[in-house]
């Protein structure tokens, strides 16, 4: 008899066929074991669009979650039924995704980004600082790559960023020195793992394959590496990885906090006041959506609503 952790197995199988990432992998089997445990631990293939539409009804009006959850939800069941038991429900379609509600970014200004990064020093400094002076996501500065650095163009290659997309950004002149002096001590840590034979870093898709000591090599090696040692989940190799989230999170709250910022900031709020503050200085709209990775204008289009002078360059009449 098949159980709810072999089912969950095979819809893991599929969706690493797919090459969809870890964060993606986890969210996903979260919400499909708690829609089977919502319907009593029946098997999804007995189960209906009626149940799918209780289980959505039951995490808005009963766990009160945000729209953004809600939508995983349901694409998590969308992929469950499609790509798993491949038995696209008719119905599904009439399940619409939850509407998110529009919200303008919170935005530091100049002095204020200029505070925070005054209470950050050492590697979350740098970091901080690729993300404003970058517009760097979190997740993309966490994922570099030495060779995604190139300091002789001033330019950053960020590879596999949301929505699998590549794209190139700046590299601030000011961050040439400390990124030097940063990967200085990444490449003497990368030469203990070497000799330890533990410099054997994750790659990407099947590349580990076709290029087997690849992982080895300098270039491969991360530019915020953690301090320790971990196990890959999805391999059981113990190797190094890139530095957690928490780290830098935690530090630019407590930096927010430090600089008297009275704005629910975070380590994204850096790339929104990089986008801001490149339309302020007079940068066109499409330079700004290519630096950060948008696929439609219109989502770069926000940032013209925050600025000093309005989305439409209007002056108050009280200020004639």
């Amino acid at each position: 008899m098949e159980t709810v952790d072999s089912f969950l197995e095979l819809a893991r199988n599929a969706m690493r066929v797919r090459h969809l990432s870890l964060r993606t992998e986890e969210a996903y089997l979260y919400r499909m074991r708690q829609y089977i445990e919502f319907c009593d631990k029946r098997h999804p293939k007995n189960l209906g669009a009626a149940e799918v539409r209780a289980y959505l009804t039951f995490l808005a009006v009963e766990k009160n979650v945000a729209a953004s959850t809600q939508n995983i939800a349901r694409s998590a069941l969308v992929f469950l039924y499609r790509d798993v038991l491949e038995n696209q429900l008719p119905t599904m379609e009439g399940i619409q995704p939850a509407r998110r509600p529009e919200r303008l970014p919170a935005v530091f200004t100049r002095t204020e980004v200029t505070g925070l990064l005054a209470h950050l020093d050492g590697t979350p400094l740098l970091m901080a600082s690729l993300l404003y002076g970058s517009g760097l996501r979190l997740m993309d500065c966490l994922r570099l790559r030495v060779k995604d650095i190139d300091m002789e163009h001033g330019q950053i290659t960020v590879r596999d960023g949301k929505g699998g997309k590549d794209r190139v950004t700046m590299l601030p002149r000011k961050l040439h020195e400390p990124l030097k002096q940063h990967l200085e001590k990444v490449r003497v840590l990368y030469t203990q793992d070497l000799a330890a034979g533990q410099a054997n870093v994750y790659l990407p898709d099947a590349l580990a394959r076709k290029y087997p000591h690849a992982g080895r090599e300098w270039a491969w090696q991360w530019v915020f590496p953690a301090k320790t040692l971990s196990i890959d989940p999805r391999t059981g190799t113990t190797r190094r990885h890139h530095r957690g989230e928490e780290t830098l999170q935690r530090a630019v709250k407590t930096a927010i906090k430090l600089a008297g910022i009275a704005k629910a900031g975070s380590c994204h709020t850096l790339r929104h006041s990089f986008a801001t503050h490149l339309i302020e200085d007079g940068y066109d709209i499409r330079t700004v959506q290519e630096l950060l990775g948008h696929a439609d204008v219109r989502t770069t289009m926000i940032y013209t609503h925050v600025l000093n002078r309005g989305g439409r360059g209007v002056r108050s009449p009280l200020d004639e």
